[in-house]
């Protein structure tokens, strides 16, 4: 708790707790949202993958402006802009509209990566790869609050539109905090201020940029793809092709989001004990495939349920913010670019995936189905990453260790 920047960050990591509600609220409202809007469930499909567009439309552009302007402005201009996405939808009465806002909320998100992930490796210089794993939990935490927070809404035949009251007022809150009381780590440092500071000296970059930021690129966009189907998709998938009941069917995602979580605090743990990045990268994409590859053979609601708890582990528990911290080590200046890069890549996945989703809604089964191919083709890029990590990062002819996590327990 001596790091002065901890209260920041816990205000950084509230808004990821939102977020990870904002990308479940539209799938677990489908139906009443359908109607407000005057369309069917491939419509509401429509506005989710408008998300993708607005994080695509800002990106690059604004992980180049997090590095000249600083980390503030955006994290405040991201959570403004989600408060109007979650007021915007209540207040759509038509598709069109509802796009307009889903397009808002894919620039918010944009904007908060930009200022989040590289103020986070500047606020945690030794733990930079925890400090981006544990957005995953509060991401993760969202995700299994909202279902229940939707269930209890239904339960007691409540407006649905209080869950996005709820997640509004977070914001403001959230806002008004970051506006007064929080604290940045400087853009520029001394030498001799580097040591007392979070900031990082500029070092030399040791990654092809044609080469290994193609393979991050695609990372990006398929460890998103993989997530966002499963995400949206699996509360369906539990009620017609499982055959489960709304409340055992929303308990899918809970358990995901479970997975999850349990995943950030082992690789924390992990971490600490000295296993590398890479390894996680290898090993959580190769588990992700396997559980997808279960859930779809065998839609047994026993084994679906666990497999959801493991798919949550290996495909949500922050390997797409594992491969963004690795990706900084190749890339290591310029940290709100890179970061630019990986989420312009996982914005163009959050636009195409959904509109495949949509395409295949006839068949929930066969939305699964595409998410185990994704997730393969995932596994073979990952391996590719390790494999040049290895080749370029050697030290008296053995790979470099990064120190990554491990003291984020301390938050």
């Amino acid at each position: 708790m001596k790091n002065k920047y901890v209260p920041t960050s816990v205000s950084l990591y509230i808004n990821y707790l939102i977020i990870g509600m904002a990308i479940l609220i539209l799938p677990q409202n489908m139906d009443v949202l359908a109607k407000q809007w005057h369309t069917n469930i491939a419509g509401v499909s429509v506005v989710i993958a408008a998300v993708g567009i607005g994080r695509l439309v800002v990106s690059l552009v604004s992980g180049i402006l997090s590095d000249k302007l600083g980390r503030k402005p955006f994290a405040v201009l991201g959570a403004a802009t989600y408060i109007t996405f979650f007021v915007g939808i209540l207040l759509s009465h038509s598709l069109t509209m509802a796009v307009v806002f889903g397009v808002l909320a894919g620039i918010a998100n944009s904007f908060l990566d930009a200022a989040t992930y590289p103020a986070l490796m500047e606020m945690y210089p030794q733990h930079k790869s925890a400090a981006n794993v544990v957005i995953k939990a509060f991401v993760s935490a969202g995700q299994f609050l909202l279902p229940l927070l939707i269930s209890l809404i239904v339960m007691n035949k409540l407006w649905y539109g209080w869950s996005f009251v709820t997640c509004a007022v977070i914001l403001i809150l959230n806002v008004v905090f970051l506006l007064g009381f929080s604290r940045f780590p400087k853009r520029q440092a001394t030498p001799a201020a580097a040591a007392t500071t979070a900031t990082v000296q500029p070092q030399t970059s040791k990654g092809n940029v044609w080469i290994d930021g193609a393979l991050f690129a695609l990372f990006g966009f398929l460890s998103q793809g993989i997530f966002l189907l499963v995400s949206t998709w699996l509360t369906k998938y539990g009620e017609t092709v499982i055959k489960m009941g709304d409340v055992s069917a929303r308990a899918l995602v809970s358990y995901y989001s479970v997975g999850s979580i349990t995943c950030v605090l082992l690789t924390i743990y992990l971490s600490h004990r000295g296993v590398q990045d890479v390894q996680f990268l290898l090993v959580y994409t190769l588990m992700s495939f396997l559980s997808l590859l279960v859930m779809y053979l065998f839609p047994i609601a026993w084994l679906c349920a666990i497999m959801s708890f493991l798919v949550g582990f290996s495909a949500a528990g922050g390997v797409m913010q594992i491969g963004l911290t690795i990706m900084a080590t190749f890339f290591p200046n310029g940290k709100g670019t890179v970061t630019g890069v990986s989420q312009t890549a996982a914005s163009i996945s959050g636009f195409v995936v959904p509109l495949f989703g949509a395409a295949l809604s006839a068949n929930i089964a066969n939305i699964i189905l595409l998410d185990v191919g994704m997730a393969l083709a995932c596994f073979v890029v990952a391996a590719l990453i390790v494999y040049r990590y290895h080749r370029l990062f050697k030290t008296a002819g053995k790979p470099v260790k990064t120190k990554t996590t491990a003291t984020l327990s301390k938050m």
